[in-house]
């Protein structure tokens, strides 16, 4: 298992989920993408493009040779993870759960919650971790986890790839990303792979209707959508453990 974690988080947003999946007897990695967590932090908002974080994950699976992945994905684990499943290495994942997350061709439309955030993050350099993740979770979390997501980004500088994420996600069909978006997409509507679509049922950014639906409808291979209730855009927050053990019985289902 490789769980994909997407923006402002990092993999500390699996703690929950990986439980029931290791008493299963999988083996899980939750990689920090660069910028988050404690994986380096790249301090150039430049650096943080579609590329190079599709390459770093892309190096990871590599490089320990990881063979037979079920990949888990997120917000940004979403359009990085899917793009290292079609086009970058796709021998080497067997198997794709989608949660609450897109693939981004310049043509689709965000949502007036998602534009909100955007603009926010474009006036708010010292972007406020522990407002955002509050903000996306249907129960607000309590201050000791607040404190574990904010731990990561101690000052404004730490913070470029949070500021960076929202603008990578093409708003015109000519836009940087957006041909890589499309040919995602196109690699998806020849999916044969065994996939399971989590939803949550209250995501401000990334509603479950119509987005969670057309997500869904993108992959011909993918299970019926499961709607995750009493969650928000951060359902491994809100509903973790039972997130974990939906996707172990499916694992066990498709073996």
């Amino acid at each position: 298992m490789v769980l994909l974690h997407g923006e402002p988080t990092w993999s500390y947003l699996y703690r929950k989920v990986m439980g029931p999946l290791l008493q299963a007897g999988y083996r899980c990695i939750a990689p920090d993408l660069p910028g988050f967590g404690r994986s380096d932090k790249p301090l150039d908002e430049r650096w943080h493009s579609y590329d190079n974080h599709t390459a770093a994950v892309a190096s990871l699976l590599e490089q320990l040779d990881l063979r037979d992945v079920t990949l888990v994905m997120q917000d940004w684990g979403g359009p990085i993870g899917l793009r290292v499943a079609t086009t970058a290495l796709p021998a080497r994942v067997a198997r794709l759960v989608l949660m609450d997350t897109g693939v981004f061709d310049g043509h689709q439309s965000m949502s007036e919650g998602w534009h909100r955030f955007r603009e926010f993050v474009e006036r708010t350099p010292d972007l406020p971790i522990g407002v955002l993740i509050r903000g996306g979770c249907k129960v607000p979390p309590p201050e000791e986890v607040v404190g574990a997501y904010e731990a990561p980004f101690p000052d404004e500088r730490s913070k470029a790839a949070a500021r960076a994420f929202p603008a990578l996600i093409p708003l015109t069909p000519d836009a940087p990303g957006a041909a890589e978006g499309r040919a995602v997409m196109a690699a998806l509507a020849r999916e044969s792979r065994p996939t399971l679509v989590l939803w949550a049922d209250s995501d401000p950014a990334l509603p479950l209707e119509p987005v969670g639906r057309l997500v869904q409808q993108l992959i011909p291979s993918a299970d019926e959508l499961r709607v995750i209730a009493d969650a928000g855009h951060y359902l491994q927050e809100d509903q973790g453990e039972r997130i974990g053990a939906l996707v172990a019985e499916w694992l066990g289902a498709c073996r």
